[in-house]
């Protein structure tokens, strides 16, 4: 599986890179903190299939990795992308990296 860190993921919003980012966590979780990602919760992936994009790096963000990493491998497994990321780490990385 191919995984981002949040520095990555960092330099592609400072350079304006063109991406998806969503967010497979609960809409409670997501209300708390969030990363401007569509909220796709992890058990409603297989009826918004739809709404994954194809064609450009979608990147899929959790608390810290393991949700998103189910949703990129039922996505690769069932649906055939070959597009997809895994924030390594989730959102507990990016506020680790946030208040270095």
């Amino acid at each position: 599986m191919k995984e981002i860190t949040v520095e990555e993921l960092k330099a592609m919003r400072e350079q304006g890179e063109e991406f998806q980012l969503i967010d497979v966590r609960e809409p409670h979780e997501y209300e708390e903190a969030n990363l401007g990602g569509e909220l796709i919760p992890l058990g409603q992936i297989p009826q918004h299939v739809d709404n994954v994009k194809k064609d450009r790096k979608v990147i899929m963000q959790c608390r810290s990795g393991s949700r998103s990493a189910n949703a990129v491998k039922y996505l690769e497994n069932n649906h055939g992308f070959d597009n997809l990321y895994n924030l390594k780490g989730g959102i507990l990385a990016y506020q680790a990296m946030e208040n270095q």
